[in-house]
């Protein structure tokens, strides 16, 4: 399956009544296998749950540790980066060169590797040096 399709996919589910904003992201892993997640908001604004966070726990919970390659897809028209937050999630799993395509539904995408989106990210060396 493509990557995009599986993003595409699950955006379709994706729980937005306040903002209307549906994400859905799909990460595939070193070993190919793919997990998906959507965005899923709470009343109790910002209480939600972001698309990438979501696939992310898919994988941790199927008990994969490493993402190969990352696609997001959003309601807007042109490409949508993950926030910060799942920049640093995105990070804790996949090497600085994994590639993430982001694409609107446009149907315009662009690409980054994960040092793109998240230069100097925090990681276990910061840790290591304390």
């Amino acid at each position: 399956m493509d990557l995009m399709d599986a993003a595409k996919a699950v955006q379709a589910n994706a729980y937005a009544p306040y903002s209307k904003f549906r994400v859905g992201a799909a990460i595939r892993t070193a070993s190919g296998a793919i997990f998906a997640g959507c965005n899923v908001e709470n009343v109790a604004y910002p209480e939600g749950t972001c698309a990438e966070a979501g696939a992310i726990a898919a994988m941790a919970a199927a008990g994969e540790r490493e993402i190969a390659e990352v696609a997001v897809i959003a309601d807007g028209d042109d490409p949508v980066t993950p926030c910060g937050g799942c920049r640093q999630k995105l990070a804790e799993f996949a090497a600085p060169d994994v590639v993430v395509t982001m694409s609107g539904k446009g149907g315009n995408s662009v690409t980054m590797t994960i040092a793109d989106l998240l230069p100097g990210a925090f990681s276990t060396r910061h840790l290591d040096s304390a």
